[in-house]
This record gives structure tokens, sequence and C-alpha cells, in this order.
């Protein structure tokens, strides 16, 4: 496992980072416990869950798991995710931070979080009260460093001034949705996240699993995947013009000794920028499987070949 720098930071994350949003919905305790395990006996130290990820159970699992492990994981969690029925029970406001938070740190066993996330951007309020309150909130030791989630290059660059223009801490990494058929970050995004020297988490990077090529394009999606389980996962990757770029990545791939999602998630380690991929799953069978792609070094010909797979979904934002 290799480990690189977030950002800017001193500090240093494993190039994969264990996504958790299965936790407490397709993989129960007991498995997210092993996949855990596993994670970090391959030398993962990087955790990623949400506040939102199912209803907060994702982080109180994480916290019951990470018990008598703290120090050595970096912890990264989100903010945004509507938490309850009132009006400030989600979004960005200094109130919700300050209250969420507070519920996250319960959650998780946990006094501090190392990374934390704002989940997307909030129209609502001004990016100056959000960036006033995580600034706040590292002073406080209950957060080391800022991050963002789903921010378009604008929304980034407008954040980075404010934090900038008035001493606070700034974002010092982001997570965009980026994989081979997904790719609408290279043309602003990374390049300001390396001019910036913003860390990338890049999520999604198999696509929601459908660069792994176990999906059919004339079947339903099966029971227990995340295309069943999440609609949205449907709308953006359920697509004939996707499962076209799938068939060819299964040529490419064909010549080769790895597997489809193993030179998926490769690609994306590959790229110029990128700190970590997010990689999650729903059993231990799908980690060990993934796993290997770290120890990948694509030829310069094979890049060319899944560089051109955007080209069959138009440039497509998916």
């Amino acid at each position: 496992m290799r480990y690189k720098r977030l950002g800017r930071t001193g500090l240093k994350v494993s190039e994969i980072c264990l996504g958790t949003m299965t936790f407490g919905s397709q993989a129960d305790e007991v498995t997210s416990h092993a996949i855990v395990q596993r994670a970090l006996a391959a030398g993962v130290n990087f955790i990623d869950t949400a506040n939102g990820y199912n209803a907060g159970r994702s982080e109180e699992i994480i916290g019951r798991i990470i018990q008598g492990m703290r120090s050595s994981i970096v912890l990264a969690t989100k903010v945004h995710a509507r938490m309850g029925e009132g009006p400030n029970d989600g979004g960005q406001s200094r109130k919700h931070i300050m209250d969420a938070i507070e519920a996250s740190l319960r959650r998780l066993g946990t006094d501090y979080v190392d990374l934390y996330q704002v989940h997307r951007f909030d129209p609502e309020t001004p990016l100056e009260e959000t960036l006033r309150a995580l600034d706040d909130l590292v002073h406080a030791g209950k957060v080391r460093y800022i991050g963002c989630s789903n921010y378009a290059a604008w929304q980034l660059g407008k954040a980075l001034w404010v934090s900038d223009r008035y001493e606070l801490a700034r974002y010092d990494s982001l997570q965009p949705r980026y994989n081979l058929i997904s790719r609408a970050v290279d043309v602003e995004i990374l390049p300001l996240c390396r001019d910036q020297e913003v860390g990338v988490i890049a999520y999604n990077p198999l696509a929601g699993g459908m660069l792994t090529g176990k999906h059919k394009r004339e079947s339903a999606p099966a029971p227990g995947t995340r295309f069943e389980a999440n609609r949205n996962y449907q709308n953006r990757y359920w697509r004939d013009v996707v499962f076209d770029a799938v068939d060819r990545l299964r040529e490419v791939v064909h010549v080769t000794p790895y597997t489809m999602a193993q030179v998926a998630l490769a690609w994306v380690l590959a790229q110029p920028g990128i700190t970590s991929a997010i990689l999650g799953a729903t059993s231990v069978q799908q980690l060990e499987e993934t796993l290997p792609a770290t120890e990948i070094v694509l030829s310069p010909e094979l890049l060319e070949q899944l560089d051109d797979l955007w080209q069959i979904v138009g440039r497509q934002e998916f």
C-alpha cells in the first residue's frame, strides 16, 4: 500500500480509502467489521463515512469497530445531510455544523475527526459562515483538517479565496466523482486542485460497480446491489451508452492478467493529482478482488486505450 500526503498538509493517507456507505444497509455489522479488518490488514489507514449514510448507522458501526485502534486510523466524515425534520437540521449553517459534529462524535465514539468534509455546496449559507464554523472546530481540536465534496470549480475557488481572505482553515481535500466514464472534473476541477495543492479523494472509481462487468444490460439490477438499492445510481449509470463502454473495457482487459475492476481502479490511481480512491464493498470477497489494483502499473498503450472509453459515452457526465 502506498501513502500520499493529503494536499499540502503533512497528513499521510493510504491511496485506498475505505468507503462505508454500505455499512448498516447492504453490509450488516458483522460483515462491516470483517471488511474493515481486511482493509486494515492490507495497509489501508483511511476510512470515510458521513452522518447521512443510513441515518447515522454507518458512523455508529464504525465507532464500535475502531475502538482501541483510533490513533492509527485517519477517520473522515461529512456534514450536510438532513438529520431531522426541523428547518436547521441540514445544510451548512453554523448551527447545523455545531450540532452535527457533536452527534457524529457520539456515534463514532471519538473526541475528534481527522477530516471533516461538507458533503455538497450549500447555496443558502454564506461560505464565510461555513468556513468560520469549521475553523472554530479546528481550533477546538474536534476536527484536524477540513474538506469538501461535490464542489464545482468556481465553488472551490471561491472557498479557497474566502479562507485566504479571512485567514480561516481551508479545504485541504475535495471528493469528486471520478472514473473511466465520468470525467467532467478533468476539465477544471483537477487542474485547480493540482494548482492549489488540494488533495483529491475520488469516489465512485468503479462507477458503482458498473465497471466490474458483472451487470448485464438485458437484466434488471440484481438484488442487494447498489443499483437495486439506489435509484440515483440507476439513473446515473444504467444506460446503453455506459454498457457500450463496459463492453469495450471488457475487450481491453481481456488480454491482460487483471480483472476489469482492478484495471478501472488502477486507472484512477494513476491519474495526476489523485490522492486516494474510495473503495466500498458489501463483502470481504469484493475487497479481496479489488485491492490488487494498488500493485498494477498500467502501460502507456493500455492507458491510451482506457482513455478512449470516455469517447464512447460522448464525454457526458454521469
